[in-house]
């Protein structure tokens, strides 16, 4: 069984898509999917209906994919505390370096 070709400006099987922004792959989510799904779903051969395991295998994929963007999010965010710990550290360097400069030339008396 073929399955049908979707494109950003042709839709399923060459109909009119009704998006006004086109997006990447990137920028799909789940519920983008279930739009594919049930669009699959409506243009299949009743004769010769998907395979149940070409089914799990696309679900399969698309949570894996979805894992992923979630893991990407993740490692982004932590990349920018540490960026962010990164210049709090190097301003302390310098305050430190500074105080005790400070505390060097400063006399001490003693009573």
């Amino acid at each position: 069984m073929s399955i049908a070709s979707v494109t950003a400006t042709t839709g399923v099987n060459g109909a009119n898509a009704n998006t006004t922004t086109a997006k990447g792959w990137g920028d799909m989510g789940a519920e983008d999917f279930i739009k594919l799904l049930t669009t699959q779903l409506n243009n299949q051969d009743p004769t010769e209906p998907v395979d149940n395991t070409q089914m799990l295998a696309q679900l399969a994929q698309f949570s894996n994919l979805s894992n992923t963007t979630e893991m990407k999010n993740s490692l982004q965010t932590i990349t920018g505390q540490n960026n962010t710990l990164a210049q709090i550290s190097a301003k302390l360097d310098t305050l430190n370096s500074t105080v005790a400069k400070l505390t060097a030339n400063t006399p001490t008396t003693t009573a």
